[in-house]
C-alpha cells in the first residue's frame, strides 16, 4: 500500500516510520527544507508542500499519486486556507487516491457537562467552526471517500504530561475531567481505519478513562520527579467527556493506553 501524509510532524512522522516498518511506501510532506534530508534517511519520500494564502505550492500532483491520503496539518495552519483545501479536494478527484483520512480534534465540541458522542446533536465550539468546515469539504465530497478521526489531547513521545504544568503555577478547574490519547494509540487507530472501509464516518478517539486534571497532572509531574503545580478545586467550570465507544464497537479497536493513569507508569 502507498500512503501520502500531508503534514509529517509530531504525529505524521512517527506514523510514517510505523507504516514503513509494515512494508508500506510513504510519501511525506513538510514545509521545512531542513527536514527533507531527515525524511530521506528514514525512507520517507520527501515532498516540500505549502498550503498558505489559499494556495498550494510544491509537487502536489506527484504527492497524490498514492492509495491513501492522510491529512494531518495543525488547525492553526488550516483555518485560513479553506479555498486551498477546496482546490485540494478537486485535485483528489483526478488522482488515484481511494481513501482520505482527515485528522481532526475533539476540540470541535463545545462543553456540554456530559458525554459527547459523534452521532448525537452537539454544539460546535465557536472557536473551531472553521475546523468543522474543513472536515465537511472532504467528508461530503462525492469524488472520493473520507473518514474523519477526531483525536483528543495528544500525549506520548516528546509530550510527557509531567512537563505540561510547571512548579508554582496555579491551574484552575482541577476537578474537571480530561480527554487525552497516547501517540501509540493514534498511530494504531489511523492504520487500522486505513485498512478498513468507513466512508463518511466520524470517530472520536480518546482514552477510556477521564481522571481529573488535578489527579492526572499531579501524578504525571511526580513521575518525572517534578514538584506539581497547584490545582484549584473550584466547581464553577464547564467540561465534556468524549465517548470512544463507536471506535471500539465499529472498528474493534482496543486501546494500548486505555487507562491514562498508567500511561507513563503513573
Amino acid at each position: 500500500m502507498k500512503y501520502s501524509i500531508l503534514g509529517c510532524g509530531w504525529l505524521g512522522f512517527p506514523l510514517a516510520q510505523h507504516l514503513i516498518g509494515q512494508k508500506h511506501t510513504v510519501y511525506g510532506s513538510t514545509t521545512s527544507p531542513k527536514k527533507l534530508e531527515l525524511f530521506t534517511v528514514n525512507n520517507i519520500f520527501a515532498f516540500l508542500i505549502n498550503i498558505e494564502d489559499n494556495k498550494i505550492t510544491g509537487a502536489i500532483d506527484a504527492f497524490l499519486q498514492t492509495d491513501i491520503l492522510i491529512i494531518d496539518i495543525p488547525f492553526g495552519r488550516q483555518k485560513n486556507n479553506l479555498v486551498a483545501y477546496k482546490k485540494l479536494a478537486l485535485l483528489l478527484e483526478k488522482s488515484p487516491v481511494t481513501k482520505v483520512i482527515f485528522i481532526s480534534s475533539t476540540s470541535v465540541y463545545a462543553d456540554n457537562n456530559g458525554l459527547i458522542k459523534e452521532d448525537s446533536d452537539f454544539i460546535v465550539n465557536p472557536l473551531k467552526q472553521a475546523l468543522i468546515d474543513l472536515e465537511n469539504i472532504f467528508l461530503h465530497h462525492h469524488g472520493f471517500k473520507t473518514t474523519i478521526i477526531r483525536f483528543s489531547g495528544l500525549i506520548g513521545g516528546s509530550r510527557h504530561p509531567g512537563n505540561f504544568f510547571k512548579e508554582g503555577r496555579i491551574v484552575k478547574n482541577g476537578l474537571a475531567p480530561i480527554n487525552l490519547i497516547h501517540l501509540e494509540d493514534c498511530i494504531n487507530i489511523i492504520q487500522l481505519i486505513s485498512e478498513m472501509n468507513f466512508p463518511g464516518e466520524v470517530f472520536n478517539a480518546t482514552a477510556d478513562t477521564h481522571p481529573t486534571r488535578k489527579e492526572f497532572y499531579t501524578a504525571a509531574s511526580l513521575s518525572k520527579g517534578h514538584i506539581p503545580a497547584q490545582f484549584l478545586t473550584n466547581t464553577d467550570f464547564n467540561y465534556k467527556i468524549i465517548c470512544n465507544q463507536k471506535l471500539k464497537n465499529l472498528v474493534g479497536y482496543q486501546f494500548k493506553h486505555a487507562n491514562l493513569m498508567a500511561s507513563f507508569n503513573i
